[in-house]
């Protein structure tokens, strides 16, 4: 069996595992079902990827998207791996080459829609063709419950047991529920190996900002990174429109994407996103799953979202390639009020609606963290950790007072008025506003009435906001969204509990929040003629830019500025076929000329020790050809010859005989300066 770190270096040009692939990789290939949670950008495809180069026959991977499945094909083909995908979005010939491909042996990954299992036909196929591994990506699919919920999974259970071979799952995005969920619909409630390798992802920053202006915190947000990749998620699709024209006017590349476009469009938009450096794409969270581009730089959120899940799903489509990116959530009081409304008013179970209230509390938890929101968050999914020094709150730290007396009043105002009103005119009671309304219904002349006015209107604002994140009060669709307490509240109310909020500082649109730097002042030209010589080669094979090299290997590239083939294969992402098919065009663009040409064999051996023992090797060859004097009959032995006595670094004259193509008589005109060579090392 090949050995998976060699292939790994060798085909995806990587020199080491990241944390928890090792040992998953390793699981997989023993044969074991397994259960894998790792964090989005985390490598969880590698994790089959590479036992499927390493074993025999076909490995089969379910996928929730078309576009996903198109991607990782591309990808792979791209570094000479035969993949092959079965899809709606297939044209006949594209069938016919991928069934042509497995029934010759040449594919072995087939990437699938879970849909297509519910024909006799295709396990029939996969019989055939010796499906050795079921592999399920998104695995968080097969909670009924969950936030992207597909029928179709239930079905992958019976897959496994059908064809009797092992299955690998993998998720980003899974708490406890969940992942009970997919043991049990997987796996028939036999517990697999499981990995947790985390879910924190240090490089992507957080960020949250009350909603002021919330237009221009976009659009300011989106200023301060101008030229990169980035995706705003709103709630609704209209707003996708309307933001989409305003990123256009400030002079963004910019674009939008909903559930209510037409399918071509909807296509037009996630092809553009693709194969472009720089575009924007303001859109409802339909956006994105399918979209597997390492190099997304931001993620905004123009509405909160739905579930921390949801959340942390939206957000890890940044930075998928391990480097630097920012996030932004915005929030405020409606928001908060339409999540509940649509947790209240949905046709699930009571229980049901409970957990996702409780879901929802965990993110609101987050937006109004008082100390490390990293913690905060990963806390949720049952992991410590230290303060992270990469979030709005470890930078700025949140001023915090004890607002135990104003929550009581804030709660004794709700009471007397019978929880029929919002708070707007909580407020105006509470800092002695005699409004009409208020007037009318007499609660000018209850106890509560000018209470507060040790608070500004905004200040109530705030305490209002942070008590519905809180949990403490919520809004009532049939008291058309009037604040009614919960029980949470009531130790505060009774003088039992205490509780401290955050004065808020609502950030001001004009104040632009850092950016974090990706590369030097002084690498960003050589980083710009890269993507520019990227771009190229992306449009002429009419693939993604990423597909060529990520983001992350040309920063590598214009920071350490290699000069040889060599020097090139030692940077992080590129394997042998992509050295072969585009090391020369980027060294070009490094060196400012075309680097000399490598013979094939020695190229097979690029960034490798044994790459310059060959070089050695054929300095000898070349020296004694015709024997130490020069007048010998002429002897060489070929490239490949000398590839495999470089890579075998023979230790003795005999096993230095016995490799193919040496023989006697070479082994006498060369062999001991080979062997002196290779004791040099």
């Amino acid at each position: 069996m090949p050995d998976p770190s060699a292939l790994l270096q060798s085909v995806f040009g990587f020199s080491g595992f990241r944390p928890g692939q090792a040992e998953i990789v390793e699981a997989v290939l023993a044969g074991e079902n397994v259960l894998a949670i790792m964090p989005t950008g985390g490598g969880k495809s590698l994790c089959f990827q590479l036992p499927a180069l390493c074993r025999d026959g076909v490995t089969v991977v379910i996928s929730p998207l078309i576009a996903l499945m198109r991607d990782q094909v591309r990808a792979l083909r791209a570094a000479g791996v035969m993949a092959g995908a079965l899809t709606s979005g297939n044209t006949e010939e594209e069938t016919e080459a991928v069934f042509r491909g497995l029934d010759e042996g040449r594919i072995k990954l087939l990437y699938m829609a879970p849909e297509r299992l519910a024909s006799a036909a295709t396990v029939q196929m996969l019989r055939r063709v010796r499906t050795r591994l079921v592999a399920v990506d998104e695995a968080h699919c097969v909670s009924q419950w969950g936030h992207d919920f597909r029928p179709d999974y239930l079905r992958i259970g019976a897959l496994r047991r059908t064809l009797d071979v092992p299955l690998a799952a993998f998720t980003a995005t899974a708490d406890s529920e969940t992942r009970a969920e997919i043991v049990a619909r997987l796996f028939d409630g036999v517990a697999p190996s499981t990995f947790l390798r985390g879910f924190d992802r240090p490089n992507l920053r957080l960020a949250f900002q009350v909603k002021d202006t919330p237009r221009q915190q976009i659009l300011a947000f989106a200023a301060a990174r101008k030229g990169q990749s980035g995706i705003v998620y709103t709630a609704t699709r209209a707003k996708t429109e309307t933001l989409s024209q305003a990123l256009r006017e400030a002079g963004h590349s910019a674009c939008f994407y909903h559930g209510g476009m037409e399918a071509e469009d909807r296509r037009r938009v996630e092809v553009r996103f693709q194969q472009q450096d720089g575009l924007i794409v303001v859109a409802t969270i339909a956006f994105g799953m399918g979209i597997d581009k390492p190099d997304i730089r931001w993620v905004a959120h123009a509405d909160l979202p739905k579930s921390i899940e949801g959340y942390y799903q939206e957000i890890g489509r940044a930075g998928r390639d391990g480097a630097a990116a920012d996030t932004l959530t915005l929030y405020g009081p409606d928001d908060i009020r339409l999540r509940r409304s649509q947790i209240d008013e949905s046709p699930a179970p009571a229980d049901r609606r409970e957990a996702d209230h409780a879901r929802l509390n965990a993110l609101l938890g987050l937006a109004e963290a008082t100390a490390c929101r990293r913690q905060v968050l990963l806390g949720y999914f049952g992991e410590t950790s230290p303060p992270c020094g990469n979030c709005d709150l470890c930078d700025s730290p949140a001023a915090l007072f004890d607002a135990t007396e104003a929550v009581r009043k804030a709660l004794s105002a709700m009471l007397r008025t019978g929880e029929w009103f919002g708070a707007g005119h909580l407020i105006d009671i509470l800092t002695g506003n005699a409004t009409p309304k208020v007037k009318d219904r007499g609660h000018d002349r209850l106890p509560t009435f000018a209470v507060g006015r040790d608070l500004s209107k905004p200040a109530w604002g705030a305490v209002f906001r942070q008590m519905m994140g809180r949990d403490l009060v919520r809004p009532d669709a049939d008291r058309h969204g009037a604040l009614r307490m919960t029980d949470a509240a009531r130790p505060i109310l009774r003088g039992e509990a205490s509780i401290t909020l955050r004065r808020d500082t609502v950030q001001s649109a004009a104040a632009r929040p850092a950016v974090t730097a990706l590369i030097s002042d002084e690498n960003e030209p050589l980083l710009s003629a890269l993507k520019a010589k990227r771009r190229a080669l992306a449009e002429a094979a009419s693939v993604p830019a990423y597909i060529i090299f990520p983001d992350r290997t040309l920063i590598e590239m214009a920071e350490r500025r290699p000069v040889t083939l060599d020097q090139m294969a030692a940077i992080s992402g590129v394997g042998a076929k992509k050295l072969e098919s585009f090391g020369a065009a980027f060294l070009e663009v490094i060196t400012g000329s075309a680097p000399v040409p490598l013979h094939p064999q020695r190229m097979k051996l690029a960034g490798r020790d044994a790459g310059a023992l060959f070089d050695r090797l054929c300095d000898i060859q070349l020296r004694l050809q015709r024997g130490e004097d020069g007048t010998e009959k002429p002897l060489s032995c070929t490239f490949t010859t000398l590839r495999k006595i470089a890579e075998a670094r023979p230790a003795s004259a005999a096993e230095l005989e016995a490799m193919q193509g040496l023989g006697p008589l070479k082994s006498a005109r060369f062999g001991a300066a080979f062997l002196a060579a290779i004791r040099e090392g």
